[in-house]
């Protein structure tokens, strides 16, 4: 296991969901968000349902507090009909919602919401905890059709609700898909590019940094979406000072090794990362 911190932390952080409406929604019926959450999360318990919110246990996820010698289950909230007050992005977030290209309209046409968390969950393994949430997210772009995009707080990142509902890639690669963003900035007045990764955090996971220039920005996207991919499935083996396959000609390429170190975050939010050292292509 890498470096990077996984100790639980006291204060049990939510991964918080955006579900953005044209409109206000009427809260589907209790017994139809039953039957749509059990169907993608397994057994549930739905404890609170109201017109403005409702509250799922997943009973198949118990939580083991052994100080306190009892079990729990983490909690799914939805609450909704919410009046949009405050931009949900903003300019410079605008700018990095790659995945969805029609993103400012979006934001600008959509007045209400509603939003989404896990309670709990962070204490889940992080597989385990991945899995639910992306069952969970896939389970709210079924129970609330008029949903034109969602935005995940923990990244800022912006995926339309056709997205989610054409994705085929497999469950294990679906969380970075839908919840991690990869952002792209220019260095003004250099030639130099920074790609960075967003989200993995959330799972108490390092997300990414390169620093580089004179190589095509679209390759170093590829390279991070793979690095991610390795950390995601080996729990983040990578140790300070290790070395990992690089890129010629846009391809993965064992024979180029570059150096890899924890580092702070050069972009906000303030966050450790894997800092990528491209060889020739680093940026200093």
């Amino acid at each position: 296991m890498g470096l990077f911190s996984k100790k639980k932390k006291e204060v049990f952080g939510s991964f918080i969901i955006h579900l953005l409406m044209k409109e206000k929604c009427e809260m589907p019926e209790k017994q139809l968000m039953n039957d749509v959450m059990a169907k993608h999360l397994g057994r549930i318990d739905c404890f609170s349902y109201s017109d403005e919110s409702a509250g799922f246990a997943v009973r198949k996820e118990m939580l083991d507090f052994n100080k306190k010698k009892m079990k729990l289950p983490p909690n799914l909230m939805i609450m909704n009909g919410i009046k949009i007050k405050e931009a949900i992005l903003d300019d410079f977030d605008i700018a990095q919602t790659w995945d969805c290209p029609d993103a400012a309209e979006i934001i600008k046409d959509c007045k209400y919401q509603v939003i989404a968390n896990d309670f709990l969950g962070i204490q889940l393994e992080y597989k385990t905890r991945a899995e639910m949430l992306v069952d969970f997210i896939e389970a709210l772009v079924e129970l609330f059709p008029s949903c034109k995009a969602l935005v995940f707080e923990n990244s800022k990142k912006m995926i339309s609700r056709q997205s989610v509902l054409d994705c085929k890639l497999p469950k294990e690669m679906r969380f970075i898909h839908y919840a991690v963003n990869v952002r792209f900035f220019n260095i003004q007045n250099t030639q130099d590019m920074v790609i960075d990764t967003v989200g993995m955090t959330t799972l108490l996971l390092p997300d990414l940094q390169y620093h580089f220039h004179n190589v095509d920005p679209n390759y170093v996207v590829y390279h991070a979406k793979n690095v991610l991919s390795y950390i995601y499935e080996n729990d983040n083996p990578i140790k300070p000072g290790d070395h990992i396959d690089g890129l010629q000609n846009g391809e993965m390429n064992e024979d180029i090794q570059w150096f890899v170190q924890y580092e702070k975050s050069l972009i906000q939010p303030a966050r450790e990362v894997i800092n990528i050292n491209m060889g020739e292509f680093a940026a200093f």
